[in-house]
């Protein structure tokens, strides 16, 4: 049996160069301190929770050998994604990141495969930036935050990037920010901002996306949510009940129920229980495997947990595992 996992994080070695040599990168300062320190930019500090996040490739194939993780599908850690910057710094930074994610999977092509980042900021930059990341880097697609410098996803000017990535069958993953997301303004305490705000910020782009008509646009792309998609399946019905008892609302022809096995989901969920909920909703073809590498700790492994669990088939366990990455990533 294989394994393939779709959400596992990458900080770029030109980042910790540029540390090293306490020069900024892309407009972050590091700044030292406990661990690994903490990146400042765009408003933002973000301190590295693991020390992993600077292994060489060596040690990420180790790791991977020790967690039964045959693939690793790595995407830039959220917030590194620069989107505060200014077009043309946004599309270095991508450049750099990208550049660096497909040399890195070309060291191991059995074991690495690579998603970009794109300048968002500027949706002919994000297009034209992801075309060269499928077609000359041989990535196969890119990780978007969840919104875009507070706009979101459903504005028309973000449909042509989406228009792009279905014609060129490339993957979307959308990952929040996990220090930074919207539930830091409510509170700071209990680590809430990420057990919880996290996952708030995982439904909010999956029903943006579905309520704001992109799926309808966009019937064959291919786009995955991390954390299982937090509780948008849980909280299906009430969007339903919104669209059939609010006609006025509506921007789709059918209810978001319709839609919902038209995303992918991660197994980044948190308990069984969530995970088979999901499966029951939108089916074992829909949902992939996911690490959260490194961030989550995993006993022993994300496969093993998996593989583990009793509420689950041997077919849905092979779909998650590797059937449906394998099929919709050409690995």
């Amino acid at each position: 049996m294989r394994s393939i996992d779709i959400h596992a994080h990458i900080v770029p070695d030109s980042l910790w160069k540029a540390a090293d040599a306490k020069k900024e990168w892309f407009g972050f300062r590091h700044e030292a301190g406990e661990g690994l320190g903490t990146m400042v930019g765009g408003g933002m500090r973000t301190h590295f929770t693991s020390p992993k996040v600077r292994y060489s490739v060596e040690e990420r194939l180790k790791d991977m050998d020790e967690q039964k993780v045959d693939v690793q599908v790595l995407s830039i850690h959220t917030p590194l994604v620069g989107y505060h910057l200014d077009a043309a710094q946004g599309l270095a930074l991508a450049r750099n990141v990208n550049d660096e994610i497909a040399a890195t999977a070309r060291q191991q092509p059995k074991r690495l495969a690579g998603l970009a980042t794109l300048p968002v900021q500027d949706v002919k930059s994000a297009i034209d930036e992801l075309e060269r990341s499928v077609t000359k880097l041989g990535l196969k697609g890119a990780t978007l935050d969840t919104n875009v410098n507070g706009e979101q996803w459903d504005e028309p000017k973000f449909l042509p990037l989406f228009k792009a990535a279905e014609q060129m069958g490339a993957m979307l993953f959308f990952h929040p920010q996990p220090q930074n997301n919207f539930l830091m303004q409510r509170t700071k305490r209990h680590g809430l901002f990420n057990s919880l705000g996290v996952i708030l910020d995982d439904a909010i782009v999956a029903s943006i996306l579905i309520c704001g008509g992109v799926l309808e646009a966009c019937p064959k792309i291919r786009i995955c949510i991390a954390h299982g998609g937090g509780p948008m399946c849980y909280a299906m019905g009430r969007l339903d009940r919104n669209w059939h008892g609010r006609p006025g609302s509506r921007s789709t022809p059918k209810p978001p129920s319709a839609y919902q096995k038209q995303l992918y989901y991660d197994t980044v969920t948190g308990s069984e229980e969530a995970l088979r909920f999901l499966l029951d909703q939108v089916g074992a073809e829909r949902v992939v495997l996911g690490s959260d590498w490194p961030f989550v700790p995993w006993h022993p492994s994300p496969v093993a947990w998996v593989q583990n669990l009793k509420s689950l088939t041997q077919d849905e366990k092979d779909k998650i595992l590797w059937k449906n990455l394998e099929a919709l990533l050409k690995l």
